[in-house]
């Protein structure tokens, strides 16, 4: 692999990095601004979002943004027009905040929440709730250790969840009902505390890792393949360009939740030359 290059700096934190029609696009905490990045480091505001801390973005089938607004609990969806509305009620899964979201190719929306960076002793207080295209909403998965980046694989079987505070990946079986089973670890990751996460078309998956300042692409099972070091904390990746082998990386130095916003901001989008393309969602 290449040394990662800089295509865009100055962000405040960015996260939710998703390739999507020609160009990376991702969330800027703190900024309140959902950007789109094209290959040459420009960069254009495709919506304004109303919380600063977290929100994460994918997209519905038919091509509506959806944007997971993590304070209120609410998951909008941004209409023609721009505005953003409410697109499922996700309060009554009880979740303290919602994180990250994953649409699959059947149109079944996945969005996790309850993180805490200090729960309770024996409190794992995480969580996946399930909208499905006909707008149920239901709670698929519980008691997940600070529930971080999904991804799906291709065939729309398996979702993949970073366990942050387990330090590991965890596989669920997807039904053709949007249900979720046969928990199991996918990777054990040591001492690596997962952020934000994809799968490329050779089956592995790469992870964003803060503290350690890498993203890094393992095997199922934790064998780790390749490692992608920079000089500050990755908080997600994502796979793209125009034959989908390059790695996006949103990176930021890490200050503590406490100074997360802090100036001077150090927020960058980082690319490098990946061995096998992108797969499966987002």
């Amino acid at each position: 692999m290449t040394s990662p290059r800089v295509l865009v700096d100055g962000l405040v934190v960015g996260e939710s990095t998703r390739w999507h029609d020609g160009r990376l696009w991702l969330s800027n905490w703190g900024g309140r601004e959902i950007l789109a990045v094209d290959l040459s480091g420009d960069r254009k505001v495709m919506a304004s979002a109303p919380v600063d801390v977290a929100f994460s973005i994918d997209w519905l089938p038919g091509g509506a943004l959806l944007v997971t607004s993590g304070p209120e609990g609410r998951l909008l969806r941004r209409e023609p027009d721009g505005s953003l509305v409410d697109h499922a009620d996700l309060t009554r899964v009880g979740f303290d905040g919602l994180n990250e979201i994953v649409v699959d190719g059947r149109g079944n929306v996945y969005v996790n929440g309850g993180n805490d960076f200090d729960p309770p002793e024996g409190v794992i207080p995480g969580g996946i709730a399930l909208v499905t295209p006909d707008g149920a909403v239901r709670q698929v998965a519980d008691r997940i250790a600070f529930p971080n980046g999904m991804a799906v694989t291709p065939d729309n079987a398996t979702l993949i969840v970073a366990e942050s505070h387990a330090r590991r990946l965890t596989a669920y079986d997807i039904a053709d009902d949007g249900e979720l089973s046969n928990r199991r670890t996918w990777a054990d990751l040591g001492d690596d505390p997962p952020d934000g996460i994809c799968v490329d078309a050779e089956g592995a998956v790469w992870y964003a890792d803060v503290p350690h300042q890498r993203c890094v692409r393992v095997r199922e099972g934790g064998q780790v393949l390749q490692t992608v070091d920079v000089d500050r904390g990755c908080f997600a990746c994502a796979l793209g360009g125009p034959d989908g082998s390059t790695l996006f990386i949103a990176a930021a130095q890490w200050r503590g939740p406490e100074r997360f916003f802090d100036r001077p901001y150090t927020g960058q989008v980082l690319a490098a030359d990946a061995p096998a393309p992108g797969a499966g969602w987002p």
